[in-house]
């Protein structure tokens, strides 16, 4: 569909009637520049081809005209809102940002090793329904569940683990609300699978739900978690802050309670899965690919785009066309 921007512009082209009624009376009423007492002679001859098409010229510079008051107007193609169909699950990530995510195990850390896996599958999954839910001792949900996957990304960037240290929340390790808080996002669902894919690198220590419960909830509604404990075995350098500036290396014990993670996938049909390298925590998004999709609507927009420029070329065209045919054939001497 071809719209104009600048509709009013478009009223120029009715000044070219009166431009071309002007050429023609003025060429009816030319004077002969040459004069015979007898033309009998030459009423058998017929007109050249050149005579036929001696208003070749103006009508190029009609054309021309023509496109350029087009070009002013500014043609546009337009592309609305339109329904799609088309195939994919409900995801909710749950992302764990207590202050202990920023131990130095999986490099840089572990919240943005997290980050970093959670955006290349996000990208590699354009037709899916993805939210994102941010837990400490408090969860809340950073971005509902969109096919705007630039917005989530965006979103997804701003997480960190400055939250506790900002008094925005308070430090520790929710699991069962953060879960709670994804299963609220995901009961409406009418996706065949509903996924919740949960990261933590702790042990469940805060919060009024605990995580089986949750585990129970997910389970009601047809909701498969996936579970992943994230960091290395034993120890884990965790930067510490001095007064005087600088970072200090500490040596964190990683207390992951495997035991409640497997419990919890168990429960929902899902899968535990222990990470200590960013290579193991791409695993756990291979699965998913595995699971069956369902078929939703979405609205989809893309925006206008500019016309002019084959219009422009074909004006330049016309136009040069003009200068050499006035220029060769039809140049006129004084």
């Amino acid at each position: 569909m071809i719209t104009f921007a600048n509709k009013e512009i478009l009223f120029l082209l009715l000044l070219l009637l009166p431009y071309a009624v002007w050429h023609f009376m003025r060429h009816h009423r030319r004077e002969a520049g040459i004069t015979f007492s007898d033309t009998n002679a030459y009423r058998g001859i017929s007109p050249s081809l050149k005579m036929r098409l001696m208003h070749t010229p103006f009508f190029l510079r009609l054309i021309t005209l023509t496109l350029i008051i087009l070009i002013l107007a500014r043609p546009q193609g337009k592309n609305a809102w339109k329904d799609a169909q088309v195939e994919g699950i409900d995801i909710m990530l749950a992302i764990d940002a207590s202050t202990s995510m920023l131990a130095e195990d999986l490099q840089p850390n572990r919240i943005e090793a997290a980050k970093n896996v959670a955006t290349e599958f996000i990208n590699s999954r354009p037709n899916d329904n993805i939210g994102l839910t941010v837990f400490a001792a408090e969860a809340f949900t950073q971005c509902p569940m969109t096919t705007d996957h630039a917005s989530l990304l965006s979103l997804l960037r701003n997480v960190s683990c400055d939250y506790a240290m900002h008094g925005l929340i308070d430090d520790g390790t929710a699991i069962g609300m953060g879960l709670t808080n994804a299963i609220s996002r995901l009961r409406e669902s009418k996706a065949k699978s509903k996924v919740i894919i949960l990261l933590t690198d702790g042990s469940n220590n805060r919060g009024e739900i605990s995580p089986l419960t949750a585990a129970d909830i997910a389970a009601t509604f047809g909701i498969r978690i996936y579970t992943i404990g994230v960091g290395t075995n034993g120890t884990a350098p965790f930067p510490y802050p001095l007064p005087g500036g600088g970072v200090h290396y500490i040596q964190m014990p990683c207390e992951i309670d495997t035991k409640t993670l497997d419990g919890i996938a168990t429960a929902t049909g899902g899968e535990f899965y222990r990470a200590t390298s960013t290579s193991q925590l791409k695993k756990v998004y291979q699965d998913i690919d595995k699971l069956e999709r369902t078929k939703y609507n979405v609205r989809k927009y893309s925006k206008r785009y500019d016309l002019y420029q084959p219009l422009a070329m074909l004006a330049v065209i016309t136009m040069l066309l003009e200068l050499l045919l006035r220029a060769t054939v039809y140049r006129r001497l004084p």
